[in-house]
């Protein structure tokens, strides 16, 4: 892998990890592309994810610290209430990378990905489309029930091409929540998951595969983490927005470009 193919992977990454667009289908695609093996560049995913992580704390890091000091405080308040819902939202991702990760790996590196990523980049467009045109009535706060509920779409959204961000913020829109609500929430509960995903790859010897420099790392890490604030600050205010349709028709023409690119 050359430097310049690292730090168009990791724009890729910081990018689409925040838009609604997924992260892991158009790595796939960037990677077909540049024509960089999958199975060869595990260091790589678990740098960039890495990275991503970084970014979100970064941008967030005036609501984490509310959590953490909430936390150390006496008695149930509004803290804890918010970090048992982000715990709930996290159970679902939990139980499906543990059973069905040896088999979302396989179907990564499957002759048919292509197909895969550019059906469900369509089911990403049709949810985002759906929670455009939707007009639920307005919570206030978002319930331990839609935060199981959005923690089940997140863990569907393990599929290659369904993006996490797109799925997750559609669900809670669609149940009703306040869009910057949703927005935060969907970025604070991927937290603990990406983190521990990069931890079992590191005990399953991510770090020891061959054929990626340090000059690649380095510049794959710190382009994801550029790219990745400035998606994660800007993402947060499209929804604010509701400008969730263009991504909705972006998702749509790449899913059917990515699935001829398959049939023919």
């Amino acid at each position: 892998m050359e430097i310049f193919e690292s730090i168009i992977l990791g724009a890729v990454q910081g990018l689409t990890e925040f838009l609604p667009v997924s992260s892991s289908g158009h790595l796939q695609l960037a990677k077909e592309l540049l024509g960089v093996e999958i199975e060869e560049n595990l260091t790589f995913d678990i740098t960039l994810h890495a990275a991503t992580v970084l970014s979100t704390i970064v941008v967030l890091w005036s609501e984490i610290w509310w959590l953490v000091k909430g936390v150390f405080s006496r008695g149930m308040n509004e803290e804890k209430s918010y970090l048992l819902k982000l715990i709930v939202s996290m159970i679902p991702i939990g139980i499906v990378g543990l059973l069905l990760r040896d088999d979302i790996d396989a179907m990564l590196a499957s002759s048919y990905i292509m197909l895969i990523v550019g059906a469900m980049l369509l089911l990403t467009a049709a949810l985002l489309s759906f929670a455009y045109y939707a007009r639920p009535r307005q919570k206030e706060t978002i319930s331990y029930r839609d935060a199981f509920i959005i923690g089940v779409a997140q863990s569907v959204a393990s599929m290659p091409g369904l993006s996490r961000s797109g799925t997750t913020i559609a669900t809670g829109l669609l149940l009703g929540n306040r869009k910057a609500a949703v927005a935060t929430f969907s970025f604070l509960m991927v937290l603990a998951p990406i983190m521990g995903q990069t931890l079992l790859d590191v005990i399953d010897g991510g770090l020891l595969s061959s054929g990626i420099g340090t000059a690649q790392l380095v510049a794959g890490f710190l382009t994801s983490f550029i790219v990745g604030c400035l998606a994660c600050k800007y993402m947060i205010n499209i929804v604010k927005r509701g400008k969730l349709i263009w991504f909705a028709v972006y998702c749509a023409i790449v899913g059917v470009v990515a699935i001829g690119s398959y049939l023919f």
